[in-house]
This record gives C-alpha cells, structure tokens and sequence, in this order.
C-alpha cells in the first residue's frame, strides 16, 4: 500500500517559499499603487489647471475663481486633497494636491501646479 500526499516538512518548506515571495513581492506592490494614484493625481491637477485657464478667458482674470468638483477629485477623496494653494490674483494661481491617508507615503509630497505650467517637486519621476 502506497501512501500519497504532502509530509508536514514538504508543507513547511511550501509555506516557507510562499511567505518568501510575498515579504519580496508586496512592498513592489505597494509602490506601483502609490505610482498609479500620483499619476491619476497629476491628470487631476492638470484638468483643473485647464479648468483655470477656461476660467481666464471668460474672465480675463484668476481672482474669483473657485475650483469645479469633478470626477477625478471624488476618486482620489481617500488619497489626496485638491484645492488653490493660497487665492488667485488677476494673473496667477497655483493648485496643489496634498497627499493623505496611505498615499502621505508616497516620497513626491504634495504636487502643485501654477499657471505657467511650473511643475513642482520638480524630483524624477514625480511628474513624468
């Protein structure tokens, strides 16, 4: 009579292998998700840098202008903030998305964005 299935050591040494590749796996796993929402962050903030610039030219000015609720600002709620970074003048606003929650991981920071298209952090591959 044969016996068939696992001994426990072949379980172990399974579970082991398991647990091995995971420990190695999730952190990776982890820093593409907060990747994946900066990006999703950056579309946000330039969608309403477009929304800005709309607003200049009904308005020929910035001051005044209160940002839209849109779609990409419900998604990312849980993840970052958006707003004006102080008031806008006649002539110049910034936008700023503040991370929060999980994403204040994330080792870009707050991202901004004015009306001369100037970009900060300006670090590598927060905003490429």
């Amino acid at each position: 009579m044969e016996n068939r299935g696992f001994t426990l050591v072949e379980l172990m040494i399974a579970i082991a292998v398991i647990a091995i590749l995971a420990a190695i796996a999730y952190p990776s796993y982890e820093q593409y998700v907060l990747r994946t929402h900066r990006a999703a962050a950056r579309s946000c903030l330039v969608e309403l840098a477009q929304w800005m610039e709309r607003y200049y030219s009904s308005h020929m000015t910035y001051a005044g202008a209160a940002l839209p609720s849109t779609a990409c600002q419900a998604d990312l709620a849980a993840r970052y903030t958006f707003g004006l970074d102080g008031s806008p003048t006649s002539a110049a606003y910034r936008l700023k998305a503040q991370p929060i929650g999980t994403q204040m991981r994330d080792s870009c920071g707050a991202l901004t964005i004015d009306q001369r298209d100037q970009r900060t952090p300006v670090t590598a591959g927060c905003w490429n």
